[in-house]
């Protein structure tokens, strides 16, 4: 099945306007994206296009995926742009996110199981998803740690997984630390990380 039209090469791939009504787009279509595809995540069916980030929210994220790969235990690895298939129908894709260590290098859609850590830069455009929406989904696809990173000033807000229980009978994340100068941490493995280091 096509995942969309390509009207000419003159104009960018853009999803199916009618697919879009239908709401019926699932993850392998994302793995058949031809290449002039722009960033992309799924959302109960829906394809969204992902604004493009900024200098300083590539510098965020730049700077903490440096961080964590000098940092990392063996058995896990850091990513940036690899998206997490959250459902048959839903994917998103974190600014930055920790998996598990002997993953395929040619994935490009991890499962929530492959995860332990998913981290978003807020940038104006996005501040309800990455506050709200993502968050809960994260939670709901049992993915351990949920890191929000604020810009102007850069503030950290580290969540891990509790024993809540939301509306929807999933778990809910906890703020175990937050803060604009050190974040330290025992898990996912023990952290002290200044937030100047990732401060662009």
């Amino acid at each position: 099945m096509s995942v969309g039209p390509t009207p000419n090469a003159a104009f960018p791939w853009r999803p199916d306007p009618a697919r879009q009504l239908l709401t019926d787009y699932r993850l392998d279509d994302l793995l058949t994206l031809p290449p002039d595809a722009p960033s992309v995540e799924l959302v109960d069916g829906i394809i969204h296009l992902t604004p493009f980030p900024t200098l300083g929210h590539q510098g965020i994220a730049s700077l903490l995926a440096i961080w964590l790969r000098s940092r990392v235990p063996a058995h896990l690895r850091a990513a940036q742009a690899v998206s997490i298939g959250l459902d048959v129908d839903s994917s998103r894709r974190p600014d930055v996110l920790l998996h598990h260590a002997g993953l395929p290098s040619d994935r490009s859609l991890l499962r929530p199981a492959d995860v332990v850590l998913a981290v978003e830069i807020v940038s104006p455009g996005t501040r309800r998803v990455d506050r709200f929406a993502k968050p809960g989904e994260y939670a709901a696809a049992g993915i351990p740690f949920y890191w929000r990173i604020e810009q102007d000033p850069v503030h950290l807000y580290a969540y891990r997984l509790g024993d809540r229980i939301g509306p929807g009978g999933e778990r809910q994340y906890e703020l175990v630390d937050d803060g604009s100068e050190v974040i330290e941490l025992p898990e996912p493995f023990a952290i002290k990380l200044p937030i100047a280091e990732i401060r662009p």
